[in-house]
C-alpha cells in the first residue's frame, strides 16, 4: 500500500471515529436530558446545586445539612418577588429567556455601586443552571443552559418559572428556597417577609455563601440598600406577582 493511500485510510478512520463519538455523545445527552415539562406540574426532588453542596460537605468530612422547603408562589411575600426581580432580572416578564442588553446594564450598575458586576443571566437561565447544571462557564455548559432556557420558557408560565426559582435558589450555606431562608434568618414564613428583609435576601443571591442576613460587610450592606431603593422605584406588573 502506498504512503498516500495509507494516509488517506487513516484520515477516513479518524473521521469515522470522531463521527461515532459525536453520535454516542448525542445519544447520551438525549437519554439523560432533564424532563423540563414535568416541572410545570410538580417540584423537583433535588437540584444539581444541592447535590453539589452535599458532595462538598461530605468531602470535607461533614454531614450535609440542607434546609429546603418548597412552597407555592402564593406563600411567598410579594416584597421578596419584587426584590429578586429588581436585583436579578427586571425585564423578566418582557423577555423570552434571554436578555443581551442586561450585560451592559449590569456593568453600568456595578460601576455606580463600586462592586464586581453580576453575571447578567436571566432568572430562567439561572433556574436551568441551579436545577440541572454546574457553575462552570464552559461553552458546552452554556450551550446546555441555552437549550434548557428555551425549553423552560415554552413549557412553563412566567409565574411558574419565578415560583420555581424562588424555591430552589441558594440563600446561604445549605439554605435553599425562600421559605427555608425566611425561617432560618428571620424566624418567620416567607409570606410574612417585609421589604427590608426581602432586600437582604435578594442581595445575597450573587454570593450566597458570603452574603446573607447577619453579614455586616460594607459591600453587602451597600447592595442591600441599592435593592431597597430600586424596589420603591420599580414598576412591576403586580397581577403577575400574585
Amino acid at each position: 500500500m502506498s504512503a498516500r493511500r495509507a494516509r488517506g485510510l487513516w484520515i477516513r478512520r479518524g473521521i469515522a471515529a470522531v463521527a461515532l463519538a459525536v453520535i454516542l455523545w448525542l445519544v447520551w445527552e438525549a437519554a439523560t436530558w432533564p424532563d423540563v415539562r414535568a416541572l410545570a406540574s410538580r417540584p423537583p426532588k433535588t437540584t444539581a446545586f444541592i447535590e453539589r453542596y452535599k458532595e462538598a460537605e461530605r468531602a470535607a468530612g461533614r454531614a450535609p445539612r440542607v434546609e429546603w422547603r418548597w412552597v407555592p408562589a402564593s406563600a411567598i411575600s410579594l416584597q421578596l418577588k419584587r426584590a429578586v426581580l429588581v436585583a436579578e432580572d427586571i425585564d423578566f416578564f418582557r423577555h423570552q429567556g434571554f436578555a443581551p442588553r442586561a450585560m451592559r446594564e449590569a456593568m453600568t450598575q456595578a460601576l455606580e455601586e463600586r462592586r464586581i458586576p453580576r453575571g447578567a443571566s436571566t432568572i430562567t437561565q439561572q433556574l436551568a443552571k441551579n436545577l440541572w447544571l454546574s457553575p462552570s462557564r464552559s461553552p458546552l455548559r452554556k450551550a446546555r443552559e441555552g437549550v434548557l432556557t428555551w425549553q423552560l420558557e415554552r413549557a412553563l408560565s412566567k409565574r411558574r418559572i419565578l415560583e420555581c426559582y424562588l424555591n430552589v435558589v441558594e440563600f446561604g450555606p445549605g439554605v435553599y428556597g425562600a421559605e427555608a431562608a425566611s425561617r432560618r434568618y428571620f424566624g418567620k414564613a416567607a409570606a410574612e417577609l417585609s421589604a427590608d428583609e426581602a432586600a437582604q435576601l435578594a442581595a445575597g443571591l450573587p454570593r450566597p455563601r458570603a452574603w446573607h442576613p447577619g453579614v455586616s460587610t460594607t459591600a453587602y450592606r451597600r447592595y442591600t440598600e441599592s435593592i431597597r431603593r430600586r424596589m420603591d422605584r420599580a414598576e412591576l406588573p403586580g397581577r403577575l406577582l400574585q
